[in-house]
């Protein structure tokens, strides 16, 4: 079917021949690489026969002569695979009089008529004559010569090759070359003149025209933008006088829509609550005339609710993590200005609940002379609302973290144990029946010293395995890291005979299910290497945070490191400052001044619920 588009002819024509210069160019691109397809292979075994023929010849004078004869057969029937390798066969031309297949002809002449039974007609053992010499000079040549041919055949195709490709580029060239012309009269020129009214139109002036001349598409395009303008230009008038009423009535809700705006997308396009609540809570208490307000986030583990935002504090706030971050900081002046218990100010909790549940309390400090009007005090309700969902899907992702790891580190459990500990085991039987085999001789102190380090790699792995087992059956039992933490400590407590120290500081919800398996595991580590290695009688473990690290350390009052600190090449060492890497810490190992052990692990959480460390100073 004939299209009745100028533009769509013009732009088939163009596309058309393209493509068919594409198309002729990448067929026979294809025709000629094939017709090369594996000369890199059979140059490089046709140069392997020159190396070859001098090896034989070389065997052949210095094999043993009572049994050389079988393996010089199983040489030359070798080399013999190697000259006709189905590689060289695909480079040779399939006609006789082509000159590299005379040539090729000629090798296997030489080959066989002169090379060949000069090697078998030679005694294994004796000197090269110089028959045997000129006989392996002359084939080597021929086969130089059938390197040459083959080179120069290869040279010529890839030539040809660069010749097509140079001329399907130029084509390519001056057809686009045309089609850029033609692009720049036709289509540029009235594009301008159009996006130009356009322009025109959005600035509200309506006097320009295209008088574009034609009957392709974009000269009716013109034509209709025409119209257009002048049917604008008598509307618009009519239009602005009903905005301007409207425009009062509308400027009454906008600061309202606006921070509630501001609201949704802070809230819920913003994993982290902190930087998504404070610029809206700033902008609300502007509007409104009131601050500062205080958001506080009640926890199972915490008897009193824990604060997570605050809009204004002259001094950093306990569970700021990004020192970069001044957004909540005034200066005192400011503070003892704003309105609150001893200026005068009067406070408002508004409870911050999905149905069943209570996830915290908005505090919101105002003026007592000014009062709260009812419909800020709605709009703090519909916000608390925005606040619930927001926390109420947060803490519903976390949960889902943690239930998808716990099923995951279940299944986890359940093949270490049903494969890797039965693995073990069997192994250490193993070892076992090999220590009772009687093995003596001048193998027995070798024997005996790697049976040694195999029981040591098997018990080694196998504590690991136990200690990975105990780890992953304890979390699956715990909600968070204090509670884990608790049961960890009681559980070696009663492997150390005596009670554990124990101190925990960190805010709810600081660390991801992540990070607290990989702290976990690290405080297990170093309890196991406290109780098991140091001889110690008393331990303390701590956790706290200190803004904005979190910092877990281990300390004993055992025999200590017996070469000093830091230990190089530690089995649970190595694995201690692998978990700190993956947490982007660190973990040191150092004898404390007063006796004993320290093993302190250092990072900064990178949890959604707090503000993260990448923020760049303003």
């Amino acid at each position: 079917m004939t299209s009745r588009s100028p533009l769509v002819n013009r732009l088939a024509v163009v596309i058309g021949a393209i493509v068919l210069t594409a198309i002729v160019s990448m067929a026979t691109t294809l025709a000629v690489s094939n017709s090369i397809e594996g000369n890199a292979t059979a140059i490089n075994l046709a140069g392997s026969l020159r190396m070859g023929a001098f090896q034989l010849a070389a065997r052949s004078a210095t094999d043993d002569p009572q049994d050389s004869t079988g393996t010089l057969n199983q040489r030359i029937e070798a080399y013999e695979d190697r000259l006709r390798d189905p590689a060289i066969i695909r480079s040779i031309p399939r006609t006789d009089d082509h000159p590299l297949a005379e040539q090729y002809k000629t090798v296997e002449y030489s080959w066989a008529n002169q090379l060949r039974q000069s090697l078998e007609s030679h005694q294994p053992g004796a000197p090269l004559s110089a028959e045997m010499i000129a006989a392996v000079e002359e084939y080597t040549g021929e086969v130089d010569l059938l390197v040459s041919m083959l080179e120069r055949r290869t040279e010529a195709r890839i030539d040809l090759l660069h010749l097509i490709q140079i001329i399907s580029m130029v084509f390519s060239v001056l057809i686009v070359l045309a089609l850029f012309l033609d692009l720049k009269n036709r289509i540029l020129r009235p594009l301008r003149k159009l996006v130009g009214i356009a322009t025109a139109v959005g600035e509200q002036d309506f006097s320009h025209k295209a008088n574009l001349k034609g009957s392709d598409e974009l000269a009716q395009l013109g034509q209709a933008f025409d119209q257009m303008t002048s049917e604008l230009a008598l509307t618009y008038y009519e239009l602005e006088s009903r905005a301007r009423q409207k425009t009062e009535e509308l400027e009454i809700s906008h600061a309202a829509l606006q921070v509630m705006h501001s609201a949704s997308r802070g809230l819920f396009a913003n994993h982290d609550l902190c930087s998504g609540a404070i610029p809206m809570l700033q902008d609300l208490e502007q509007l409104l005339g009131i601050g500062p307000i205080r958001l506080f986030l009640h926890d199972k583990e915490s008897a009193e609710p824990v604060e997570a935002i605050t809009t204004a504090t002259p001094k950093r706030p306990f569970y700021c993590r990004d020192h970069h971050c001044n957004a909540c900081l005034v200066t005192p002046e400011v503070y003892d200005e704003m309105p609150l218990e001893n200026n005068d100010g009067r406070r408002l909790l508004l409870p911050i609940r999905t149905p069943g549940q209570l996830l915290g309390t908005l505090e919101v400090w105002y003026p007592a002379e000014k009062g709260l009007p009812e419909t800020s005090r709605r709009l703090l309700e519909t916000l608390t609302d925005q606040l619930a969902t927001a926390i109420f899907l947060e803490k519903q992702i976390t949960e889902e973290q943690q239930l998808t790891l716990a099923e995951e580190r279940t299944v986890i459990a359940r093949e270490l144990h049903d494969s890797l500990a039965q693995s073990l085991s069997y192994l250490k039987m193993q070892v076992t029946r090999l220590r009772r085999l009687n093995i003596d001789g001048e193998q027995k102190p070798i024997h005996d010293d790697i049976l040694d380090e195999l029981s040591t790699g098997l018990n080694s792995a196998y504590r690991q395995l136990r200690e990975l087992l105990a780890t992953f059956r304890l979390k699956l039992d715990t909600p968070d890291l204090a509670t884990a933490l608790r049961k960890t400590i009681d559980e070696f407590s009663e492997r150390l005979g005596k009670p554990v120290a124990f101190e925990y500081n960190l805010p709810p919800q600081t660390l991801s299910p992540n990070e607290e398996i990989h702290t976990l595991q690290i405080i297990r580590e170093g309890l196991a290497n406290a109780v098991k290695h140091a001889d110690a009688t008393d331990i303390a473990v701590k956790v706290v945070f200190d803004s904005p690290q979190v910092r877990a350390s281990i300390q004993d009052n055992g025999k200590g490191l017996p070469g000093g600190d830091q230990p190089v090449n530690h089995y649970g060492l190595i694995i201690m400052q692998d978990r700190a890497r993956t947490l982007g810490g660190k973990v040191n190992v150092r004898n404390r001044d007063e006796g004993g052990v320290e093993v302190a692990l250092t990072f900064v959480p990178k949890s959604r619920n707090l503000i993260p460390t990448e923020t760049t100073p303003a």
